[in-house]
């Protein structure tokens, strides 16, 4: 689909987009049937009058049969429990009264057709990119004179962590905003996550994810655009800025890279296991001190998926209990409501995160990126395209301006906010859509 037939697919932003029927012809032919998701082939297309070609882009929307539910529910019902844990607080992991409930709900109570909505009320798409079907979200905003703008999820989260700041990204003045705050908005699910294609072989580290986004907005028509990432897309977002892509404007993340931004001496002491240097302020002291606290009790997760991403994977991938545990581990670690994910997210909210990776059977692919991202070293080149950073009070690491100033030498925009936490479009929408029309206001 070329890019102007994509945009006379555009979606408006109350979630009631439309595909017209010219988005529907692909080289001369309409489409008999839109791409479907299949659990059991991973992502399929659907039959078709003509093959598709290489650079084609086709609607995509998600259906999952009723018998993935039905025996997702078989499986909660069969749970074998553990032993309940020996302390009174969290140092052990979740806490057995709390998986359990959560589980209850999830198998008597959740409804998946409710997040299948949310998705399908949205234009979905796939498109082949270095060998790999890449799913993404697309909505154009009404707004003249618009922002295209690319942004990438995180683990353990997916698009639909994303999918608050749709309506306030794209049409801005409907949310608090002015016409000239608005972005078409690109929404990918990284290889491997929800319904991109998993990788058959190593190298989709972040850089080649970075090049591949490049591509897919070149694709989609747009010679000028933004990024915007965090977790996972904030290193994604990273990468794209050290790349430098023409038409690449700027970027913004909510999570800042320690290896980057840590001063040398300070992440000495934090290898060493050495006491902070004593010059440190109250601020950067904090900010060694919690570090320290994270590597050596927070940091298990990614040690594990780094080194050994096939050998978790077989429970994640057998067991919707162990997966569940797994996730809502990191869930309660990093929300601002240290402990309490419930108090930001609803339980049908964590569940659809929960269930689009069950269903796609994507922990284990998902947590190779932790693999290739190991396999790839450091990546020092200085960033010196346009970078803004906006601190949210419960992200894991918090650096102070000077710190960041050291990865973003064209740092246009640094901000601490008051709310929020690692998953802020998820947890604080309204603040996360304004923090981003501030970061890219000047680039526009």
């Amino acid at each position: 689909m070329d890019a102007e037939n994509l945009r006379e697919s555009g979606a408006t932003t109350n979630g009631g987009s439309v595909l017209s029927r010219r988005s529907l012809l692909l080289n001369g032919a309409t489409v008999a049937a839109l791409a479907t998701f299949r659990p059991s082939a991973a992502v399929a297309q659907a039959g078709t009058a003509v093959p598709f070609k290489d650079g084609d882009i086709r609607p995509f929307r998600v259906d999952v049969p009723a018998a993935e539910l039905a025996g997702l529910r078989r499986r909660l019902a069969a749970t074998r429990w553990p032993d309940p844990e020996t302390v009174e607080d969290r140092s052990q992991g979740v806490q057995l009264a709390k998986l359990q409930a959560l589980l209850d709900y999830w198998e008597t109570a959740y409804d998946w057709r409710k997040a299948e909505a949310k998705l399908n009320a949205l234009p979905q798409f796939l498109t082949d990119i270095d060998g790999l079907d890449i799913h993404f979200i697309h909505v154009r905003s009404p707004h003249a004179n618009a922002l295209p703008l690319i942004m990438t999820h995180g683990w353990p989260g997916s698009i639909f962590e994303l999918l608050k700041v749709v309506g306030p990204l794209t049409d801005p003045t409907a949310h608090g905003g002015t016409a000239g705050d608005a972005f078409h908005l690109v929404l990918p699910s990284l290889p491997g996550f929800g319904f991109s294609e998993k990788p058959k072989g190593t190298g989709w580290n972040p850089e080649r994810v970075a090049r591949a986004w490049d591509v897919l907005m070149k694709r989609l028509g747009y010679t000028r655009y933004v990024s915007q990432g965090g977790d996972w897309g904030a290193i994604i977002s990273d990468a794209m800025g050290r790349q430098a892509p023409s038409g690449l404007l700027g970027i913004h993340v909510n999570r800042v890279e320690r290896s980057t931004t840590i001063p040398p001496e300070i992440a000495k002491a934090l290898r060493s296991g050495d006491p902070a240097p004593a010059n440190l302020t109250a601020e950067e002291r904090a900010v060694f001190d919690e570090a320290r606290a994270f590597l050596k009790t927070g940091f298990g997760y990614a040690a594990i998926m780094g080194t050994r991403p096939q050998t978790v994977g077989y429970g994640l991938a057998d067991s919707p209990a162990g997966l569940a545990a797994w996730f809502y581990d990191k869930l309660a670690d990093w929300v601002f409501t240290r402990g309490e994910p419930e108090r930001v997210l609803s339980r049908d909210e964590i569940l659809d995160n929960i269930t689009l990776y069950w269903l796609t059977n994507t922990a284990t692919s998902s947590g190779r990126i932790y693999w290739e991202n190991n396999a790839v070293g450091n990546k020092l080149a200085e960033i010196v395209i346009p970078a803004a950073v906006t601190v949210f009070p419960g992200e894991v690491y918090r650096p102070p301006k000077s710190w960041a100033a050291r990865a973003y030498r064209n740092l246009i925009y640094y901000n601490r906010v008051d709310r929020g936490g690692h998953f802020a479009a998820w947890e604080e929408p309204d603040l996360f859509s304004a923090e981003l029309r501030a970061a890219f206001r000047s680039l526009r």
